[in-house]
C-alpha cells in the first residue's frame, strides 16, 4: 500500500494492524535487523500469533512489542489510534484539544490528554546547533486576562501590573535558517531580568550574529558579543530590516492556539505546548506526511508516565 498523504488515508492505512506493525518496524529498524531494546542483541524471533518479538538471550523481559522503548510503551491502545492521533496533532495548525481528540479516536478525555502530552514529548527538537546570521529575540507573557477571572482568583493571582501572575516565555528566531526558512526556539523562563535572559541568548546564538530586539533593558549588555540593534516600539515597529515581527508572529500563533483550542494551560505544562508550537512552526513549509514522519522520528527513547505528569495513577484506558 502507498503510504498516506492525508488524514483520511492515514486512518485507512493504519486501521490494518499488520500494516501498522510493518510500518513501525520499518521505521524503527530500517535495515530490517530487529534489535532487543533490553540487551541490544539482534538474535530475536518474531511470534506472529502475539505480534511480539522474543530475544534468544536469557534475561528479564525477553519478549517485547513494537511499543517498547517509545512514547507508546505500556499503552493498551492500538497503533490504529496512536498513529492517526500523531497525524492530527502534527498537522492541525491550531492544535487539537483533548476533548476533540477523544471524540475523534474513541478514547476518554483523560486518555487523549495523556496521548497528546506523549506526542508533544516526541515533538521536542533538541539540537546543539546554535543560531547564526540574523536573529530576532523577544519575550512575552502567557496567562489569563484579569477581566475574565473570578474576583477571588484575580485578587490571588494579579498582584502587580504587566506580566504579574503570568508565565514568562522567551523566543529566538533565526531568519532564513538551514532550509531557507525562519526557525524558532522557545523557552519558559523564571523572569525577564537580564541575568536570566542574557545567558540564554549567548547559549543559543553564535558570536558575531546580527541580533534584533526591542528596547527592553534586559538586552542592553549584548552589544559586546553581537551586532545588536534595537527597535523602540514606542516610536516605530520597523526600521529597514530591524524589527522583531517574525518572533512576534510566533507569539500570536501560540496565544491564538491557547486561547482558541486549549483555553487554559497550567504553567508547569506550558513548555510542552511551546514544544508543539515550535515544532509546527519550524515544519510549516513541509507536507503533512513529512511532519508526521518527523514526529515519529522522535518517539524512540522517550517516555513519560501519567504519574510524572499529574502525580496520580494512570487511567486504565491509556
Amino acid at each position: 500500500m502507498k503510504e498516506p498523504t492525508t488524514l483520511l488515508e492515514a486512518v485507512r492505512y493504519f486501521s490494518d494492524a499488520d500494516t501498522a506493525l510493518e510500518f513501525m518496524a520499518a521505521l524503527r529498524w530500517p535495515d530490517g535487523i530487529v534489535i532487543c531494546p533490553n540487551c541490544g542483541s539482534d538474535e530475536v524471533r518474531f511470534i506472529p500469533t502475539r505480534k511480539l518479538w522474543e530475544c534468544k538471550a536469557k534475561h528479564a523481559k525477553r519478549q517485547f512489542s513494537i511499543k517498547v522503548g517509545t512514547i507508546f510503551e505500556d499503552s493498551p491502545l492500538g497503533l490504529d489510534k496512536w498513529l492517526p492521533a500523531v497525524w492530527i496533532i502534527a498537522n492541525d495548525k491550531n492544535g487539537i484539544s483533548s476533548a476533540e481528540l477523544a471524540r475523534a479516536v474513541g478514547v476518554t478525555q483523560k486518555s487523549a490528554w495523556f496521548m497528546l502530552h506523549r506526542i508533544r514529548l516526541a515533538m521536542q527538537t533538541g539540537t546543539f546547533r546554535r543560531m547564526s546570521g540574523t536573529v530576532e529575540v523577544d519575550e512575552t507573557f502567557i496567562g489569563g486576562k484579569s477581566r475574565f477571572m473570578h474576583k477571588d482568583a484575580r485578587a490571588r493571582k494579579i498582584i502587580g501590573t504587566g506580566g504579574a501572575g503570568k508565565a514568562a516565555v522567551m523566543g529566538l528566531l533565526e531568519r532564513h535558517g538551514p532550509d531557507g526558512y525562519s526557525v524558532v526556539k522557545t523557552k519558559v523562563i523564571a523572569n525577564v531580568r537580564r541575568k536570566t535572559m542574557s545567558p540564554i541568548v549567548r547559549e543559543h546564538v553564535k558570536e558575531g550574529a546580527e541580533l534584533f530586539t526591542d528596547a527592553f533593558r534586559s538586552y542592553r549588555d549584548l552589544s559586546d558579543t553581537y551586532v545588536h540593534e534595537t527597535i523602540d516600539h514606542a516610536e516605530e515597529y520597523v526600521r529597514g530590516k530591524v524589527h522583531t515581527n517574525g518572533i512576534e508572529d510566533c507569539w500570536s500563533l501560540l496565544k491564538r492556539s491557547i486561547k482558541g483550542t486549549y483555553v487554559s494551560v497550567e504553567p508547569f505544562h506550558l513548555f510542552r505546548y511551546l514544544d508543539e508550537q515550535a515544532f509546527r512552526y519550524n515544519a510549516r513549509k513541509t507536507t503533512d506526511g513529512v511532519r508526521f514522519m518527523r514526529v515519529l522520528a522522535g518517539i524512540i527513547g522517550k517516555r513519560i508516565t501519567y504519574a510524572e505528569l499529574t502525580g496520580k495513577a494512570s487511567p486504565a484506558s491509556v
